[in-house]
Order: C-alpha cells, then sequence, then structure tokens
C-alpha cells in the first residue's frame, strides 16, 4: 500500500506540473497576441512582443505555436485579452485570488458563479481580500545549472529579497520591478512570473482544507484562469 501512495503521491504531482504548464502556454500565446495587436508584428519595433518572445523560448513553447498566435494576433475575427482578477472566501476564513485573462467578461464572470455554486464560497468586494497578499517577482531556476551558494550570492546581490530551496528548482522572490532585472543578471534559463503571496497563513479544520482544494481545482481547470492564490495552511 505504500509503494502504491507514493506512486499515486508522484501521479498528481506530475499531473498539476503538467497542468500548471499548459497554463502557463496559454497565457503566453495570449500575452503573445495582445502585444501585437498592440504594436505589431515584428518583434524588432515591438519590445513587448520582444519580451514576450523571448518569455516563450524561456518556456520551451515551441516557434511554431509562437509563429501561429502572432499570426492569430492579426486576423480581424481576434478579440482582445483582458487581464482581471477575481477575489473570493473560501471555507474557514480563507481568501482567494483568481488571477483572469479572459476575451469574454461575460463568459468568466458566469464560469466564477458556477464554480461557487458548486463548490461553495462567496465572491468578495475588490480589495477584502487582496490587502492579505503581496504582489511579488518569481524566478524559478533549475538546480542543474548552478550551485547553490553561487546562485544565491549572485541573487542577494542583484536585489532578491527572499531564497528558497525546493525539490528540483530555486525559487528566487524579489519586488515586482526587479524580477527582470535579477533574470538578466543571472544570466541562466528561468521561468520569471508575478504571483500573489499572503502576508500571513490561516489555519483550518481537515475539512474546510479539503472544501477549499476542492473549490481551487475546479477555478484552476477554467480555461481563462491562470492561477489561483490562497492564504490557507496545509
Amino acid at each position: 500500500m505504500a509503494g502504491h501512495s507514493k506512486w499515486a503521491n508522484i501521479k498528481h504531482r506530475k499531473e498539476r506540473a503538467d497542468k500548471k504548464k499548459g497554463k502557463l502556454f496559454s497565457r503566453i500565446a495570449k500575452e503573445i497576441i495582445t502585444a501585437v495587436k498592440e504594436g505589431g508584428a515584428d518583434p524588432q519595433a515591438n519590445a513587448k512582443l520582444k519580451i514576450v518572445i523571448q518569455k516563450a523560448k524561456d518556456a520551451n513553447l515551441p516557434n511554431d505555436v509562437i509563429d501561429r498566435n502572432i499570426k492569430k494576433a492579426t486576423s480581424k475575427d481576434q478579440k482582445d485579452y483582458l487581464e482581471m482578477s477575481y477575489e473570493l472566501y473560501g471555507y474557514g476564513g480563507v481568501g482567494l485570488i483568481v488571477d483572469i485573462m479572459s476575451d469574454n467578461k461575460n463568459r468568466i464572470s458566469s464560469e466564477i458563479r458556477i464554480a461557487i455554486n458548486k463548490c461553495g464560497g462567496n465572491i468578495a468586494t475588490p480589495g477584502a481580500v487582496s490587502f492579505n497578499f503581496k504582489r511579488k517577482g518569481i524566478l524559478k531556476i533549475d538546480k542543474k545549472l548552478i550551485k547553490e551558494d553561487e546562485l544565491f550570492m549572485k541573487a542577494t546581490d542583484l536585489g532578491a529579497e527572499d531564497f528558497l530551496v525546493e525539490d528540483d528548482t530555486y525559487t528566487i522572490i524579489s519586488q515586482v520591478e526587479d524580477i527582470h532585472k535579477i533574470k538578466e543578471g543571472i544570466s541562466l534559463k528561468g521561468e520569471a512570473a508575478l504571483e500573489s503571496l499572503p502576508n500571513a497563513l490561516i489555519e483550518c479544520s481537515d475539512e474546510d482544507i479539503d472544501s477549499n482544494i476542492k473549490l481551487i481545482e475546479f477555478l484552476e481547470n477554467l480555461d481563462d484562469v491562470d492561477a489561483v492564490y490562497h492564504n490557507m495552511k496545509i
């Protein structure tokens, strides 16, 4: 049974990692389309597009997918994508922030309401949840690329606020405005993103934890949802 449990855990983690990668690819594709619609399809003349293309390459998004989305953006039928966030209350006083990039505000609004109807929770007024979080720059570097001490020194010299050692990666945390400077200064392939980190964690009952996880996973499965952040202690 122990071996089975270990395999189930590994399988679950892989599924979540694959899902996260798929979400990242989807988000980058939308960013490419938005950048092209704002500044044209030539990355040499469109600085925003150039940055997004580099982000796509760092994430190993295939070149044909990049080219396809650049062409897609020039179509008159392609709608604009809007960035937005929903703030929700889960179970046990837990707050959730749902980051969204969608071409249909009414559709995602309906999907959020369906999630709450099926899984519970409530929509919070803007600012009621987000004040418990801080927006930070996050950079993840594969452990195989560099030694821990060397990366720690480089990151802190460049202005990193925190440095975490995880299973296969190092995670560097910084102010939002510093993350790209740190990435360029380190000069290693890595995934940079902006995330909402909680100021403090809330302890919940096992029942509330299970209910919140069900709600979070339902939200994460929505096509237009990029990420769900929470302040639940697990």
